[in-house]
């Protein structure tokens, strides 16, 4: 197994693929019970870093208006519209 690197230091697109491959892995069995509970708190670990990364990414987003007399503004996007 290669050393595995602080979640903290990967970007989403990383921690995604290292989870998918969690799941996959998990998915076949063919692990040792304590190497799959040790990728499991991993996984579970990557989850959240994922989710974090896309609530921050969600908060830069800003939806552009063009109001009557043609001024641009920025509001942020509602993420329940």
């Amino acid at each position: 197994m290669t050393k595995e690197q602080p979640i903290e230091s990967l970007n989403f697109e990383q921690a995604l693929g290292e989870l998918e491959a969690i799941v996959r892995s998990l998915e076949t069995g063919q692990a040792p019970l304590e190497e799959s509970i040790t990728a499991y708190e991993r996984g579970i670990a990557l989850k959240k870093h994922c989710e974090t990364r896309l609530r921050d990414a969600q908060a830069k987003i800003e939806k552009i208006t063009v109001d009557k007399d043609g001024q641009i503004s920025t509001t942020p996007l509602d993420a329940e519209e």
